[in-house]
């Protein structure tokens, strides 16, 4: 099992889909996870990572407040198994010593990490079918030589404005 932090969440300009992206918190290279989720779990997450309050439990307060009523605690969670471009996860909870596991989905098992504050892990079976290393140009752009403030198009572009015939009214 890898360990991983939440990088992100974001929503689609295209068709306002989530995903959330886990990064690799021990590979050398960038690694990042991409999986997809839904809007209300994006909103669960988001709001929790923020620090909002909300004055009702979301569904991942009361799944919280349940485990813990029960006597036991969200030991961490796993993204576990990718099929078909199907993600699975499960909550591995511990009770009176003993530990037991819950099926979820992923976008679940990661709102209710956020808020026990529970490791979240992925299985390197599926980082390594699913993962993504951004290439540098992509997620840092191209660096600059010394001296050079590097390109930036939009400020060629303002600079390369001509507007010597506009007068103020």
């Amino acid at each position: 099992m890898v360990p991983v932090a939440i990088h992100s969440v974001q929503v689609s300009l295209m068709s306002h889909h989530r995903v959330v992206i886990l990064r690799d918190l021990e590979s050398e290279e960038e690694r990042l996870l991409p999986i997809w989720i839904g809007p209300f779990e994006a909103d669960a997450i988001t709001i929790r990572l923020q620090g909002q309050e909300v004055v009702r439990p979301l569904t991942h307060d009361l799944l919280k407040s349940v485990i813990e009523a029960l006597g036991a605690t969200l030991s961490h969670i796993v993204v576990s198994d990718l099929d078909e471009g199907t993600f699975y996860a499960r909550l591995v909870c511990l009770r009176d010593g003993q530990e037991f596991e819950v099926d979820s989905r992923p976008s679940d098992a990661i709102a209710l990490a956020v808020r026990a504050q529970a490791p979240i892990y992925v299985e390197e079976s599926v980082l390594e079918r699913a993962a993504i290393t951004p290439s540098p140009d992509i997620s840092t752009g191209p660096k600059p030589a010394e001296g050079d403030r590097g390109s930036d198009a939009f400020r060629d572009f303002v600079e390369g404005l001509d507007l010597g015939g506009l007068e103020e009214k």
